[in-house]
């Protein structure tokens, strides 16, 4: 049972709860559905869905399930620089620690889009990888150990911990990357990409560990 203090809103904690549960419905969800789910009437959730569709947040299609509305990705897009905020000092540290290109990779859709890059101030040579970048999950180490931690729900984390690719990524680089765990909502990972074709032992388990540092500032 949700308790509503004298300093919340009730309207605004309903509206809230509508969206989380449109996000978690593929299908979408009928005004019959979402009053059960809320334990109210049809009526306030006729209200709540005409006022989120008003600010683009929701839609309803032409059998009248809702579903979330593109206006979230506009809210979505705003909250990426906050991220990058939280992320960088735990980046900057493995950037100069390994003398590699550091990233952190969030999904978007059916891809990988890098949302901050911090590169080394001390090599000589290293991969430029810029953000913005984007790819499909399965064809960089960033993406692919996104995929494997989703058969690893909640806090669990694969045996090995990260993902490793050898001269498969942009201009032959090898790549390590490792999930973010344990963020609701939120499905990224923590990567390096390297000239080398070979990934030196430590960069896996120092991958894994700048993600789990990532992670805590997000949470």
């Amino acid at each position: 049972m949700r308790v509503v203090t004298a300093e919340t809103s009730q309207t605004l904690d309903r509206g809230v709860r509508v969206l989380k549960l449109l996000a978690d419905s593929e299908r979408g969800l009928t005004v019959t559905e979402l009053a059960a789910r809320l334990a109210v009437n049809r009526t306030v959730v006729y209200r709540l869905l005409a006022t989120l569709e008003q600010h683009g947040l929701v839609r309803r299609d032409i059998g009248g399930r809702a579903r979330v509305g593109l206006g979230v990705l506009r809210l979505a897009h705003r909250v990426h620089p906050l991220l990058r905020e939280a992320a960088l000092p735990a980046l900057r540290s493995l950037a100069e620690d390994l003398g590699a290109t550091a990233h952190l990779t969030l999904v978007d859709g059916a891809e990988a889009l890098a949302v901050a890059v911090v590169e080394p101030s001390w090599t000589d040579f290293h991969v430029a990888y810029r953000t913005g970048l984007r790819h499909p999950l399965d064809e960089s180490a960033a993406g692919r150990a996104i995929l494997e931690a989703r058969n690893f729900p909640g806090q669990r984390r694969p045996e090995q911990g990260f993902v490793i690719t050898r001269a498969e990524e942009q201009s032959g680089a090898s790549g390590a990357a490792a999930a973010l765990l344990g963020l609701s909502g939120i499905e990224g990972s923590v990567g390096v990409v390297m000239l080398n074709g070979l990934v030196p032992e430590r960069v896996g388990p120092r991958v894994v560990e700048a993600a789990t540092e990532v992670a805590d500032a997000l949470r």
